[in-house]
């Protein structure tokens, strides 16, 4: 799409209210194959209850962590990519990964056949890495953790069925839905993930439920709820809707602090970036739909301080089909890039959006060059890393393999694939230290070690299995919160 047509496009839909957008998504959610998705109603919190799953489970250290993050109230902040980590949201992949087949993997969006066991340990080894560097037992929240305590409450599971009918209505869950209601929590929550269960009927597995990422979006102290563009992962949706209005650890997180996008538009998690307080980024790419982006500009130009909103356009395609696959932050001034989208007709314009003043109203201004409308809004530097160094060819090579979706756990601390070697020779370059997570976690495990807070590091994370599953670090973890920032 050339970038004035972007611009025209996004011109006229930020004049329409919600209906009008949704009007104008029909072609767009038939494309998706939406389905419809209904906010939960919020219930009262009965106290907590303590549950497991038997399989598949982490470390016992890792469960312990799990369920004391779980219990945990957890508020929602987050103003900048890169300030320093409080509390995340994931998923280690577990039975439904085991489900994926030849026959299947396209149908589920895998493109290759995981191996689950390493997978396990590789994502585990994440999450200790998060643990060791915030210096919090607690800052890892297991999706598989919560979900398990929610189903020990009726009212979720009632809930939840009731809008798992609706989701997979082609299905016809309604004919054992009474069976349903009788299954045993954790034979509920094993058909959840898996789709298999006793009962006449089968569902797909949610094998790309550890990309936790897609599902949310948190920006100030609201979460943007994600409308996932494919309807295979649309039972993903409801899953994270009946944690967050039935766990207790989500008590702060009021039914206000939840922004419903409409139906009929799409946005993923992956496509939205809030790199300083006053400016969010948007993607309008193969999973966040023209009327996702506005949609979100209305409810948090509404409902939060935000200033900016830089909506970026990239293309539509398999290879780079959210924003963080071609741009995410290691420090406030420094991202890692895929140079060549940033090169191409189209990529590097920039539909700048203001609120007016007046309510559902903003006004647009086409941006030529992104890093430098980043700039101006942001006040400050920013350096491009080019993902996979200077040659075309490793740029390619190394954004396939995720080079370029870095996670920042504090300013200048980020964990990326180990396997990019030539984009953390980049960030080397500039000043990081590079190290491997495993020994890294050794050497703090014999000496103590933490970094301190001016040092730059880079920590590669063994990907081998997880690499396969196209997305990375920043894919796999959706955060909750992070400390305040000076701009806050």
């Amino acid at each position: 799409m050339e970038p004035l047509q972007v611009f025209e496009n996004l011109e006229g839909l930020w004049r329409k209210q919600h209906p009008a957008i949704q009007h104008c998504e029909t072609n767009r959610s038939k494309r998706y194959n939406s389905y419809e998705r209904r906010c939960l109603p919020l219930p009262s919190h009965p106290a907590s209850v303590s549950s497991s799953l038997d399989a598949p489970a982490p470390t016992a250290d890792a469960d312990d962590a799990a369920h004391d993050a779980a219990h945990a109230p957890a508020g929602a902040h987050v103003t900048s990519e890169t300030a320093p980590l409080h509390r995340v949201l994931v998923h280690t992949p577990g039975a439904e990964m085991d489900l994926v087949s030849p026959e299947n993997r396209e149908a589920l969006l895998f493109e290759d056949i995981l191996f689950t066991g390493t997978a396990r340990r590789e994502h585990e080894l994440m999450c200790a890495l998060f643990r060791m560097v915030t210096g919090r037992d607690d800052v890892v929240m297991q999706l598989r953790t919560l979900l398990a305590e929610t189903f020990e409450r009726e009212a979720a599971r009632a809930g939840f069925i009731e809008q798992l009918c609706r989701t997979e209505s082609e299905r016809n869950l309604a004919a054992v839905e009474d069976d349903l209601h009788r299954l045993p929590p954790r034979d509920l929550l094993a058909f959840a993930l898996t789709g298999h269960t006793e009962l006449p009927v089968e569902m797909p597995p949610l094998p790309n439920l550890f990309f936790t990422r897609d599902l949310a979006a948190t920006v100030h102290d609201h979460l943007v709820l994600g409308r996932t563009a494919q309807a295979v992962r649309s039972r993903e949706d409801v899953l994270l809707r009946t944690v967050l209005h039935h766990h207790p650890a989500f008590d702060r997180l009021g039914d206000d602090r939840l922004i419903e996008l409409p139906e009929g538009v799409t946005l993923e998690g992956g496509d939205v970036l809030v790199p300083h307080p006053n400016v969010v980024l948007i993607g309008h790419s193969q999973r966040t739909s023209f009327g996702g982006v506005m949609a979100a500009a209305h409810a948090l130009f509404a409902q939060t301080p935000v200033e900016h909103i830089l909506a970026v356009e990239i293309p539509q395609q398999r290879s780079c089909m959210h924003l963080d696959t071609v741009l995410t932050f290691a420090s406030p001034g420094e991202c890692v890039v895929y140079p060549p989208l940033l090169e191409r007709a189209g990529f590097g314009y920039v539909v700048h959006l203001t609120p007016t003043g007046t309510a559902g109203r903003f006004e647009t201004d086409m941006r030529p060059n992104l890093r430098r409308v980043l700039q101006d809004v942001i006040d400050h530097e920013i350096d491009f890393i080019p993902c996979g160094g200077a040659e075309r060819l490793h740029q390619a090579r190394e954004q396939w393999t995720d080079g370029s979706n870095v996670f920042a756990i504090a300013p200048g601390v980020v964990v990326g694939y180990e396997r990019n070697r030539r984009t953390f020779a980049e960030l080397q370059k500039r000043g990081y230290r590079i190290a491997s997570v495993r020994s890294f976690l050794e050497y703090h495990e014999e000496t103590g070690f933490v970094p301190s807070p001016d040092e730059k590091i880079a920590l590669k994370l063994e990907g081998t299995e997880l690499s396969r599953g196209r997305g990375g670090p920043r894919c796999m973890t959706l955060p909750l919160a992070r400390r305040r920032t000076p701009d806050d």
